[in-house]
């Protein structure tokens, strides 16, 4: 008879939004990306029925994500919780393409 570990790796999800007004093109595709390869966890991306793994860059484009989408993101693996995080505030940063006026800010950066 086999048991589950109890440390068993559960799958985690995350809903983010884009919120960049050029929705998810190239440069942010690169960016979460480079993110995700940064940990072990599986970690997938969907939007409606796709589903598409966040390391392919090709597959990330093919979601045709627009400003205002909804994602939803799954990670599986025992670095999972930090691996949302860090993709999900890359979201909540609008991929550093937001002007500092727009994030809430009246003057430039120091």
């Amino acid at each position: 008879m086999t048991q589950t570990p109890l440390n068993a790796q559960s799958e985690i999800q995350r809903t983010v939004r884009v919120i960049n007004p050029q929705g998810l093109h190239a440069r942010p595709a690169d960016l979460l990306v480079r993110c995700a390869d940064g940990f072990e966890s599986k970690i997938l991306v969907n939007k409606g029925s796709e589903q598409v793994d966040c390391r392919s860059i090709l597959s990330l484009l093919t979601l045709g994500a627009t400003e205002g989408t909804e994602l939803k993101l799954t990670a599986q693996g025992h670095d999972a919780e930090n691996a949302l995080a860090a993709i999900s505030e890359l979201f909540e940063l609008g991929f550093h393409e937001l002007g500092f006026q727009e994030q809430g800010e009246t003057s430039p950066p120091i």
